[in-house]
């Protein structure tokens, strides 16, 4: 529970690190922020994110670089993805600095080394330190420009009445995170306040742009490991690409992707964004065999350790194959060759 604190002074009470009822009212607020009407047009920020990658690589190579860090490079595009989806702007971080971009990536990296040095674990410590003062810095500059944004969107709220504010919206298809916490009213009426917005904004921007860049590097080095898979994806989207001008995939599309699909979810068992998660008991917890784990206690739940059991996943560490697929899974129901293994029972 120590790391999430590291994260409170950045991130405030977001869903990350809130509890209880706060937790609770946040998280029914911030459903409509996942509905698929709001989803799909994301889908051509997420395009052109890409483009941009796809580009500066092919730059890079006819240069004469072999040599990439996957991470780094998807790192920025999955931030620049994400201040398109969370605040509807064009930070333009894969091809220039950014300041708010190197901020979040800043305050990334220390708080992971502060949990690597416990001697600065206690705040007044650290916070006489170098590390301790450029977080400060960094947390002023990233909540600077959240505040801006909200400012600036409350004005145009307030200028125009809100059949107005969400046509427009809606004729733009730019309906972004930061407007659904401005619209958001819990069943008294009450809105977020400014201060949650920004926690929840940036919140969404810490935990969308590290998981994601971390499970998009794994998958390609998942595949690069199993080239006649890789080849198997490659073939599967050119062919539900093909004669289509111009050649991007579009929302629709993501449920006919089924072996693609299933590599990226057997690649999210071998490699987990998130390996571990704690949580504190808040009442007691009988288990199966009649053991109890006491209210307050924190428990660490090792989400690596569950997806390597060898008694569900036989060679846990292995790409697997098999022809189950669950009938629930994207690309719809019925039997395919390459499908991922049915875990042993």
């Amino acid at each position: 529970m120590i790391f999430y604190g590291f994260l409170k002074p950045w991130l405030g009470d977001g869903l990350l690190v809130s509890a209880g009822e706060k937790w609770s009212r946040h998280r029914h607020l911030l459903t409509p922020a996942f509905h698929f009407d709001i989803l799909k047009p994301y889908m051509k920020n997420f395009n052109k994110s890409v483009n941009i990658m796809h580009a500066k690589w092919q730059r890079l190579t006819t240069k004469g670089t072999a040599c990439l860090d996957m991470l780094e490079h998807i790192s920025l595009m999955t931030l620049d993805s994400l201040q398109n989806c969370v605040f509807s702007f064009d930070s333009n971080c894969q091809e220039s600095p950014s300041e708010y971009i190197a901020a979040i990536q800043e305050l990334s990296s220390l708080i992971v080394k502060r949990h690597h040095q416990p001697f600065l674990y206690l705040d007044f410590l650290y916070y006489c330190t170098a590390d301790g003062r450029r977080f400060r810095k960094a947390c002023d500059l990233v909540h600077n420009f959240t505040d801006a944004v909200i400012r600036e969107r409350r004005r145009t709220l307030s200028s125009q009445n809100l059949d107005e504010f969400l046509k427009s919206k809606t004729k733009s298809k730019t309906l972004d995170f930061i407007d659904v916490l401005l619209l958001a009213k819990d069943e008294h009426g009450k809105e977020l306040s400014d201060e949650d917005i920004r926690a929840e904004a940036d919140t969404f921007m810490f935990g969308g742009h590290d998981t994601t860049a971390s499970a998009l590097s794994w998958i390609l080095y998942n595949l690069a490991r199993h080239p006649e898979y890789q080849e198997r994806c490659r073939q599967e989207v050119q062919e539900l690409l093909r004669g289509r001008e111009p050649q991007e995939i579009e929302w629709d599309d993501l449920a006919q992707l089924p072996f693609l699909t299933m590599c990226i979810k057997e690649s999210l068992r071998l490699h987990p964004p998130v390996t571990v998660i704690s949580r504190c008991c808040t009442q007691d917890v009988v288990l199966p065999d009649g053991r109890v784990i006491p209210k307050g206690t924190d428990c660490v739940i090792s989400i690596f350790g569950v997806h390597h059991n060898p008694e569900v996943w036989p060679d846990p560490e292995e790409l697997h194959r098999t022809d189950f697929r669950h009938e629930g899974d994207e690309g719809g129901t019925g039997a395919d060759s390459a499908a991922l293994p049915r875990p042993a029972r």
